[in-house]
Formats: C-alpha cells, structure tokens, sequence
C-alpha cells in the first residue's frame, strides 16, 4: 500500500483511511486509484455514493414521516 500510496501521490495514512471507510474519496482520488489500475474512478464514487446514502438516514434519524430507514426499506423490499 505504501508503495501505491507513494506513487499517487498521498500519504499511506490517507489511503489506508480512504479504503478502511475511515475517510471520503474525492473524485481526484478516485482518478489516481484507476490510473494505477486499483479498479475504476466510477466505482470508487458509487462506492462511495452507495456508503453515504447508507450512513445519512442514520445521520438523520429517521426519514420524514416518522418512519425508520430499516422500516422503509423492510416496505420497499416487501413491495417488489
């Protein structure tokens, strides 16, 4: 990891934190990581996107109208 760290250009504690969910990627990062071939800068972000959107109802506490994200979900997987 050290040597890839090196090679984009960020700290070894940046990335370790960046691919443990300890801290966000940037668009910038996720550049760097697809051109030394660690996957894609889209499935970084997706990644990304998907672990934010996961973490905001929690943030939140519940969504509006009193219903829980896990209640929501539990309707929304019934429903299909």
């Amino acid at each position: 990891m050290s040597e890839v760290a090196h090679k984009i250009g960020v700290s070894r504690v940046t990335l370790s934190r960046v691919l443990n969910r300890w801290a966000s990627i940037l668009v910038s990062l996720a550049l760097k990581l697809e051109a030394v071939g660690w996957g894609t800068a889209d499935a970084w972000l997706r990644r990304q996107s998907r672990y934010g959107l996961a973490l905001e109802p929690n943030r939140l506490g519940q969504w509006p109208g009193g219903a829980t994200y896990l209640e929501e979900a539990k309707v929304a997987v019934e429903a299909a």
